[in-house]
């Protein structure tokens, strides 16, 4: 039922049973009267149905033509407050307590216990038990004859317990379920995700396997021009560029296979903002850094769990951070270290354009195309931060800009 529900809207299913019960009612009166050849009384009942059914069609309308489509719990629980109300006026004019659909009102409870939070459940549940009790104290004391007061109390008492079990127990379980659900989503959501990364890397290290030739070449030439040449500087800074390439190489691989083997290693944060930060001013002489630092004593001696993929993954988003600033004219980048909450943050601002509200919902989950590169950057950044247990945070700055939040846990060794 759980998965009914989920598929389609729950008010839609909750008026497409209400119709149902309401050609049921329909054709039960009918049968009662014609083929049983019982004295129902044909206006009250027919009254409440007529009720019913404009009920159902203002409610069918407004939800679907007013009303946001999804389904909210307070709308639910008219809905199914409505239910009871309607089919306790029923059974109050087609004798009460005594009649043998008296056990239905146990369906509103069930279907609040798979949609409803255990707040709701419970007025459902209370106003069901209240109207069964009305429907009890309102039958004539002409049915209390013999020992039928005590069978009335046991009807009672029966529904009491019963309302409780299903509310309880049905409840329960549909939580048990949704909970389960959403954990099998964020799971396989996190595989997909992780699969994505794979990829990547594998299409990275084939590249990276296809440039180590033509820089040996490279190389090579180089060296020959280098005795022709001895005193030349732009060959000079060809061999010093070429040595770069060569050592990025290097890293690479190496962490790649420190990533692969899940090499975790246990970094000071204030080293690492150094590292990061030296390595900004390296290879962006021209930004203008804006460095917020906790000077804490304490924080002198804070460790973070880290991976090869760390530095990489921050470096990435800044250098998005610095294209956005640019691109808005602008060569101011802020950058924080700070502890919160026993984690070290990382916060990086640009004095871009900052992110849309579509981008902000895409970020992070799959590729997304970024004159800025953004969506790569933020998908393999979130890989990185999952696999130490950390958060990434995107939010635009209220002065403008956006603001990049990586939260790591305090390493307790």
């Amino acid at each position: 039922m759980s998965q009914f529900f989920k598929r389609t809207s729950q008010i839609q299913v909750i008026i497409a049973l209400r119709c149902i019960a309401i050609i049921i009612q329909l054709l039960l009166i009918l049968f009662v009267n014609v083929g049983l050849a019982y004295q129902l009384p044909w206006i009250p009942l027919f009254s409440v149905i007529s009720l019913e059914i404009l009920f159902t069609i203002s409610s069918y309308f407004y939800h679907n033509h007013v009303s946001d489509k999804k389904s909210s719990q307070k709308a639910i629980l008219v809905q199914i407050c409505a239910d009871i109300i309607f089919l306790s006026l029923l059974l109050f004019f087609s004798g009460g307590a005594t009649n043998a659909f008296v056990s239905l009102l146990l369906i509103p409870i069930a279907i609040a216990a798979v949609t409803l939070t255990p707040l709701l459940l419970a007025i459902v549940a209370s106003l069901a038990i209240t109207s069964y009790s009305i429907l009890l104290w309102a039958l004539p004391m002409s049915v209390m004859h013999g020992n039928m007061q005590g069978h009335f109390i046991g009807m009672g008492i029966n529904f009491l317990f019963s309302a409780l079990v299903v509310a309880i127990v049905v409840g329960k379980m549909a939580r048990s379920i949704n909970q389960q659900e959403l954990a099998i989503a964020a799971y396989r959501e996190n595989l997909l995700k992780q699969e994505k990364v794979t990829s990547l890397g594998v299409a990275s290290a084939q590249v990276t396997h296809q440039l180590a030739t033509p820089i040996a070449t490279v190389q090579l030439l180089a060296d020959e021009l280098s005795e022709d040449f001895p005193d030349n500087e732009i060959i000079l800074d060809i061999q010093s560029q070429l040595a770069r390439c060569r050592d990025s190489l290097s890293d690479f691989r190496a962490m790649v296979f420190d990533i692969k083997e899940q090499v975790i290693k246990i970094a000071n944060c204030d080293d690492l903002f150094v590292e990061i930060t030296d390595n900004v001013r390296i290879n962006n002489p021209e930004i203008n850094l804006q460095l917020v630092k906790n000077n804490d004593e304490n924080s002198k001696n804070i460790t973070i769990n880290t991976d090869a993929a760390l530095i990489p993954a921050i470096i990435n988003l800044i250098n998005n951070a610095i294209r956005a600033s640019k691109a808005n004219n602008s060569k101011t980048l802020s950058l924080t270290s700070e502890v919160i909450n026993d984690n070290w943050q990382f916060t990086i601002r640009d004095y871009g354009k900052g992110f849309t509200l579509k981008k902000l919902k895409e970020l992070g989950v799959k590729p997304v195309n970024s004159e800025q590169g953004f969506g790569m950057a933020v998908l393999l950044s979130h890989a990185s931060l999952e696999r130490l247990g950390g958060k990434l945070a995107l939010t635009n700055h209220q002065d403008g800009g956006a603001l990049v939040t990586l939260s790591i846990p305090i390493s307790s060794t």
